[in-house]
């Protein structure tokens, strides 16, 4: 099992930034890939970005161009970055991880990220 805390979510006006970061612990050996997942109020977890553990890199239409997902092997950390994020990026954000003998990933409990216009 695989253990996912987010962090740096909160309020950001239209245009701004805002990073999210998510640390995992636990079988963080067993990660391959690992991704930000969105969930805005009344629809589905929809994909943001996704990264391997070899830095391939995977984004949503609505967000290309704006939003950056990196990762820190050596700290078993990933990161979104957010730039000049729009009132419809409004959601929890969550952070999921892949895990190379379990067909079950594992999901943090998600972030709040609330842009203002």
């Amino acid at each position: 099992q695989v253990q996912l805390v987010e962090s740096g979510g909160g309020l950001v006006q239209a245009g701004g930034s805002l990073r999210l970061s998510c640390v995992a612990s636990g079988s963080s050996r067993s990660i391959t890939t690992m991704g930000w997942y969105r969930q805005a109020s009344g629809k589905q977890r929809e994909l943001v970005a996704t990264i391997t553990n070899s830095g391939t890199t995977n984004y949503a239409d609505s967000v290309k161009g704006r939003f950056t997902i990196s990762r820190d092997n050596a700290k078993n950390m990933v990161y979104l970055q957010m730039n000049s994020p729009k009132p419809d990026d409004t959601a929890v954000y969550y952070c999921k991880a892949d895990l190379r003998y379990s067909i079950s990933p594992g999901w943090g409990q998600g972030t709040q990220v609330t842009v203002s216009s």
